[in-house]
């Protein structure tokens, strides 16, 4: 004889563990097509981002992609300069980069004491930061002058808004569309990592100001 409070136990047990696979397998379809989580660690994109910003990203702003292999399938738009992008990082694809697009494909970028130049002319660059008033030769390295070079079709070029402390396509080159995990649009948690985990400031290090500010 079946009991049936055993068996009424199982068909509460059976629609917990569906209820939980289908809110796994969204959060799965969420994240690889939709939003992801992504965290500053480096001081790359000050004073735009800063250490310890925790921001969202669109990644169905650029298209639906193939996962792994990054090819578009439903084509909605591409990168434009000045959108901030989480790509993967082209020397170790493993590593998440973010950056402000400057150039696209078919671009001719080129840099000259600083001063960047776009097609010929010069860049309306309103969110690049300074903190060294030095200016490299081109023998010193691609800092402060870079190209010109044009941007391959199917690429981005990119730099960090802290010019002068920045790891970004000046050094390594360019961004191909497939590493694009989408663009950076809001805030939803920003603190002072520096501060101790344990402190007592801990709190009060937490950026309430900066809680779902809009990137860009």
């Amino acid at each position: 004889m079946v009991n049936p409070k055993s068996k009424k136990n199982k068909s509460t047990l059976r629609e917990s563990i569906e209820a939980i696979v289908i809110a796994l397998i969204l959060a799965l379809l969420i994240r690889t097509f939709v939003v992801q989580a992504f965290k500053i660690p480096s001081g790359s994109m000050l004073p735009t981002l800063l250490i310890g910003d925790h921001l969202l990203v669109n990644k169905f702003i650029y298209g639906v992609k193939v996962p792994f292999s990054g090819s578009v399938v439903i084509p909605v738009k591409e990168p434009k300069p000045n959108d901030i992008v989480v790509f993967k990082f082209p020397k170790d694809p493993k590593l998440d980069y973010i950056k402000r697009v400057i150039g696209v494909g078919g671009d001719v970028v080129e840099i000259r004491n600083k001063k960047i130049i776009v097609n010929g002319q010069p860049y309306n660059d309103l969110h690049g930061v300074f903190t060294d008033k030095r200016v490299r030769p081109p023998s010193a390295g691609p800092r402060d002058n870079f190209g010109p070079a044009e941007v391959p079709k199917d690429h981005i070029f990119v730099m960090g808004d802290n010019r002068d402390n920045s790891f970004d396509g000046r050094f390594w080159g360019f961004v191909d569309l497939k590493a694009v995990r989408g663009k950076a649009f809001i805030l939803y948690w920003s603190w002072d990592v520096q501060k101790p985990l344990l402190s007592l400031d801990r709190f009060a290090s937490i950026r309430w100001s900066r809680i779902g500010d809009l990137v860009h």
